[in-house]
């Protein structure tokens, strides 16, 4: 099972993304790897991107990524992550939402699909990041 970070998804959604070609490989090839999953942030930064539900629905049912919502471990994961960037006292470039999408993967997938700029492999270690922008 693979989780989708919105980075992926909106490379594929704006067609001139400088990221676009690798990461809807990705995401094809993820699809055939299993169930492709979404947490709450996720559906939301999607749904703004889209502006309308009936073509976010449209979306994610051509692209099989199911919404599966965060529970209460992967919230307590994430907060317990965002403190450990504040403490180590880190500009707040990285927002809750980041940390969240991090830890709905660690709780609910196998990897998570993401352009990853160190903090997810930082932060979340036994997750199995899958850059799209990295040769592998």
């Amino acid at each position: 099972m693979t989780a989708v970070d919105s980075s992926v998804v909106l490379d594929v959604l704006v067609a001139d993304s400088a990221h676009a070609e690798k990461s809807e490989g990705a995401l094809r090839q993820a699809t055939l790897q299993g169930q492709l999953i979404m947490c709450e942030s996720v559906c939301a930064e999607i749904f703004l991107a889209l502006g309308d539900r009936d073509r976010a629905h449209q979306f994610l049912a051509d692209w099989q990524i199911d919404f599966v919502p965060s529970n209460e471990e992967s919230a307590m994961l994430a907060g317990e992550m965002f403190l450990r960037f504040l403490k180590r006292g880190r500009e707040r470039k990285r927002i809750v939402a980041d940390f969240l999408i991090g830890a709905h993967a660690s709780v609910h997938a196998d990897r998570l699909l993401a352009r990853d700029r160190g903090y997810l492999r930082d932060y979340f270690t036994s997750l199995n990041v899958v850059d799209p922008t990295t040769p592998r």
